[in-house]
């Protein structure tokens, strides 16, 4: 058996590159499509300052977008070096779709990015702006496939297991493609990913606004950022609630966790504002309800039930103890390939052969396993609920107020009068990195929630892992934290170096002699004039 401290540090080092690598992701999606936004105004204007801030934040994003290739090409390699038999066990469903995001998605957003910025002297202004909407659409495919990859480990669809290879094996790429927890998970991300890439414009903006320099330019920025990023969190919010309803229908047990619900509650269940979740007693020492609002989120009715925490133990022990049978059936048939007797017990039972494969973790003989045991693999498959809980509600409360700050900016900008509302400008700047935040708790949401499965239901943690000392891990995860530290450092220093110089860093000087004039648009210049 595998020690329990080289399963930790597998996942830690994982955990450590994927929320490194998410850094860089969302501002690549958003920023993408800003990008098309202001190069589609200068298209149909003809107005030269758009062109300067497809060309300005253009920069900014080819900073952030080369840096993030960086850290996601190192991160897909764990799965060969650190998660050996989990490839082995699902290389032929979880191959496919990052296969094509590279070849479809990666090579399609590399190969324009070099036509965006080396082609404003070589193609026409429609040209370009084509090239621009192929960037941003190849930046977004590529985390459609990865995210249909993480769909399935979420909710493993259009896939069946083989006693004769021991792998799982694709049965309906459709189905995979299609998967609504992965159709889900991609909207509700690349909407996080607009807001975030709004917000950072919407910043730096109000930041040359509060200095009184740059106005024209950052006028237009801003409002740009204000109208994208009301409609992504408004996205956030709506697709949030529809991942959400997928969350309840394939992984009750996350979403049990996610409520604080120990019990099984009449339809339809109340939504918990506050909790003080108590672990050991499996109760809330205090809770704060909403009746009725979980259950009409959660399933979309009045009379559909959701299990709590307690009866899903219950349920996870009578799979447990149908897993056994499996994995002994399974043994079996491995043995004599014409046992019907062991071939009909393994299809009976096939569906609970991965909460009979959770007892591996404490005996390699499954038949000898100890009530003892099955009680620990039981509390195995309740994922610790207070960090859900938390990270969960933080998360939502960001992404309200994400709605707030972006609602007050748009009013004020179809006012014209967001510049004297300094309160707001100092909102947007402080607020830059917010979405990060919020970003980062989604994944833990996410991918703890899933915990004690790498493909839910189907194949534990410590299953997966490659056979390697916990040496091995304590060096590469020190390598890699140094390494994309660095990484980190390069690109904050660097975005902070270009948005502090401002439009002045494209070399035309054009929008930075306005702090000369005390910060105010010419006389006769509406406020908020476009």
């Amino acid at each position: 058996m595998l020690t329990e401290e080289l399963v930790d540090l597998s996942r830690l080092q994982f955990a450590v590159t994927a929320l490194y690598h998410f850094l860089f992701v969302p501002l690549t999606l958003g920023l993408a499509f800003i990008l098309v936004i202001m190069e589609l105004t200068y298209v149909i204007t003809d107005r030269p300052i758009y062109k300067d801030m497809v060309r300005f934040w253009g920069k900014l994003f080819g900073i952030n977008f080369a840096l993030g290739v960086t850290t996601g090409i190192t991160m897909e390699f764990q799965f060969g070096t650190n998660w050996a038999y989990y490839s082995h066990y699902v290389g032929d469903i979880f191959g496919a779709p990052l296969a094509i995001e590279g070849l479809m998605a990666f090579f399609l957003e590399s190969t324009f990015i070099g036509l965006f910025f080396f082609g404003w002297d070589r193609l026409n202004k429609w040209q370009h702006f084509v090239v621009t909407v192929l960037m941003a659409v190849g930046s977004n495919l590529s985390a459609l496939w990865i995210l249909i990859a993480n769909g399935w480990m979420q909710d493993p669809v259009g896939a069946e297991f083989s006693w004769l290879t021991m792998r799982m094996e694709m049965r309906d790429f459709w189905a995979i493609v299609f998967n609504p927890t992965a159709q889900a998970k991609f909207v509700h991300t690349v909407s996080a990913g607009y807001v975030t890439a709004s917000l950072f414009v919407l910043g730096i903006s109000s930041w040359y606004l509060l200095k009184g320099r740059d106005l024209d330019f950052a006028r237009r920025s801003f409002r740009i950022a204000a109208g994208f990023g009301f409609a992504s969190a408004l996205s956030v919010i709506v697709l949030g609630d529809e991942s959400g309803y997928t969350v309840s229908e394939s992984q009750k047990t996350k979403m049990a966790a996610i409520e604080a619900m120990w019990e099984t509650e009449p339809a339809p269940a109340g939504f918990t504002v506050f909790a003080l979740p108590n672990e050991e007693a499996k109760r809330n020492d205090y809770e704060l309800q909403i009746p009725y609002v979980l259950g009409l989120i959660a399933t979309r009715s009045l009379s559909e039930t959701m299990p709590g925490i307690k009866e899903i133990r219950a349920r996870n022990r009578e799979r447990i103890e149908n897993g056994i049978q499996a994995v002994l059936a399974l043994e079996q048939l491995r043995k004599h390939h014409d046992d019907d007797v062991a071939r009909a017990q393994f299809e009976a039972r096939k569906a609970d052969l991965g909460f009979g494969l959770l007892l591996k973790k404490y005996t390699v003989d499954v038949a000898k396993a100890t009530p003892e045991m099955i009680a620990q693999a039981v509390d195995d498959t309740i994922p610790r609920v207070a960090p859900l809980f938390w990270s969960f509600r933080l998360m939502v409360a960001l992404g309200f107020a994400f709605l707030a700050l972006f609602s007050l900016a748009l009013l004020y900008s179809v006012k014209g009068t967001f510049i004297e509302k300094k309160w707001l400008l100092r909102w947007a700047l402080w607020f830059i990195p917010m979405p990060w935040i919020a970003a980062e708790l989604g994944w833990v949401v996410a991918e703890y929630g899933r915990q004690p499965w790498t493909i839910y239901g189907v194949l534990p943690t410590h299953i997966s892992v490659s056979n390697l000392t916990p040496g091995d891990l304590y060096g590469s995860l020190a390598g890699f934290v140094g390494f994309y530290t660095a990484l980190l450092i390069v690109e904050m220093y660097l975005m902070t170096k270009y948005a502090r110089r401002g439009p002045a860093s494209l070399g035309t000087g054009k929008y930075h002699d306005e702090k000369a004039d005390g910060g105010a648009p010419p006389a006769g210049t509406p406020a908020n004039r476009i």
